[in-house]
């Protein structure tokens, strides 16, 4: 927040007319905008809203109340001798009235020559690009990690609470990616309950977070119950992503390793792409958002992007975290020219943001059609790498085979060798599918599964390797010309 205020001082003393500052948080613009006044020196800042009209100034208390165009003048009125800062809230509502917009250009030129400024405050952009020019329109940030700290350490003293230095840091953590009056509204309830705030609010906090996720639409906040010891096989990829969560640590930080971007898994349907991506949740500790492209697209223009932008801004927001992008080449593998090209923008915004993030969130995106996605999806320095997760081996299939067994009929005693042999070129999907046929068939004789179960369900399932054999053999000559690392 520190550098968000250093930025937002620096326009004020150069002399910017016009701020549309768009945030949810009003009380919090508030205070920052205060503290900042107090930084440099201002004496006067004053609020307005349609309700209370004019707060913070002696004499005009309650002034230009429901009267958005008295304000203006106003303020065009102050002379520079005592500079004025005025914050005027939802402004969006009044913004397209002709005398209203007419008035905002005129302030534009006249408070260049004061010491004075105008910021309009609302929970969206501005709608008119009438006036884009005049405006310097800056996002308020979600509070960040120091601004949460110091908050819930404010609380927790207010309150008799002994927290540790950990119990905090673990809170903040925890906290990355809600508002202030989230936080409050948390603590709250935590004291209500037990008469103090501790590292058992975390839950609460967390619960918190999935309200918040789910009313974006575009994310979903994902609850992962698998952990990569329920994945069968992919070696490689495991042992990789072993070395890339170490990566996200202080140590690594002070030893020089830039914080890891994210992965793309190609492979065919059912090789467990979906499955690696649920399991890093949990074996990384960290909250996993799924992005649903499809939701991205909205059939206003510019929306999508602005979609986007809200997206990445929130992703980075609850970091530490995973960014989950399911079947991208699904969301980017169309004809740009039948969406007027919004998808390519849309792409351009995410590529650009992957290229260039320094936050903790790593990307985790699957594709099944490889020959569909974006050359520059594919460039280097998107992703850290992409993984090729082909169909399972032998020695895969039976590790495949045993876990889904063990799982579902744990004192199963017979040999899978004659299953392993009738098994190549299925996928991790299949076999399992097959373990839940053998069953049924056991289930319907009402006795244990038997090795001639899954004999007769491997022999009575198609595989996709042979409905779909071109485009796997396409996948595996693609991916054996150095384009992606094999994930066994």
């Amino acid at each position: 927040m520190d550098s968000w205020s250093r930025n937002f001082e620096l326009l004020i003393k150069s002399r910017t007319p016009l701020i549309w500052i768009r945030t949810k948080e009003e009380e919090r613009l508030y205070k920052i905008i205060d503290q900042s006044c107090e930084k440099l020196n201002i004496k006067r800042f004053v609020s307005w809203d349609c309700v209370n009209g004019i707060k913070g100034v002696l004499n005009e208390n309650g002034k230009f109340s429901n009267n958005p165009l008295g304000v203006l003048n106003w303020i065009k009125e102050q002379k520079s001798e005592l500079p004025t800062i005025l914050l005027v809230r939802d402004f969006h509502k009044f913004y397209d009235d002709p005398s209203i917009s007419r008035t905002i250009k005129e302030l534009s030129s006249s408070l260049r020559e004061t010491h004075n400024n105008l910021i309009l405050s609302s929970h969206i952009l501005p709608s008119s690009e009438e006036l884009d020019d005049l405006i310097t329109i800056i996002n308020l940030p979600l509070p960040d990690l120091s601004e949460l700290t110091a908050l819930i350490k404010k609380i927790a003293f207010n309150t008799d609470s002994d927290l540790s230095e950990q119990d905090l840091n673990e809170l903040a953590i925890a906290s990355s990616g809600l508002s202030e009056i989230k936080v409050k509204q948390v603590t709250a309830k935590a004291l209500t309950q037990r008469g103090k705030i501790s590292k058992y609010d975390i839950k609460d906090i967390l619960e918190e977070k999935k309200q918040v996720i789910a009313r974006s639409e575009i994310l979903e906040f994902f609850e992962s119950k698998s952990s990569q010891n329920d994945i069968g096989g992919l070696k490689l990829l495991k042992t990789w992503l072993k070395q890339r969560y170490r990566a996200f640590s202080k140590e690594a930080q002070e030893y020089g390793l830039p914080i890891p971007k994210g992965v793309l898994l190609v492979g065919p349907q059912g090789t467990g792409k979906s499955l690696i991506a649920k399991s890093i949740s949990k074996s990384w500790s960290m909250p996993l958002l799924r992005l649903d492209v499809g939701r991205l697209f909205s059939s206003l223009v510019g929306s999508s992007e602005a979609r986007t932008r809200e997206t990445i801004s929130r992703a980075e927001a609850m970091s530490p975290c995973i960014l989950w992008i399911d079947e991208i080449d699904k969301g980017f593998g169309g004809d740009a020219r039948s969406d007027g090209g919004t998808s390519q923008r849309v792409l351009a915004s995410l590529l650009t943001w992957m290229a260039e993030k320094e936050s903790a969130v790593f990307v985790i995106a699957t594709a099944n059609a490889i020959d569909k996605l974006p050359a520059e999806l594919l460039r280097k320095g998107r992703f850290d790498e992409i993984f090729f997760l082909d169909l399972p081996n032998s020695e895969e299939r039976l590790s495949i085979l045993d876990l889904h067994l063990k799982k579902r009929r744990p004192s199963y005693d017979f040999p899978l060798s004659t299953i392993i042999d009738r098994t190549d070129g299925y996928s991790g999907a299949e076999l399992e599918q097959a373990v839940i046929e053998g069953m049924h068939f056991s289930f319907s004789e009402n006795r244990e599964l038997m090795e001639k179960d899954l004999i007769k369900a491997v022999s009575e399932l198609v595989p996709l390797s042979r409905t779909a054999k071109e485009q796997i053999e396409f996948l595996k000559e693609w991916s054996s010309t150095g384009r992606a690392r094999s994930a066994s």
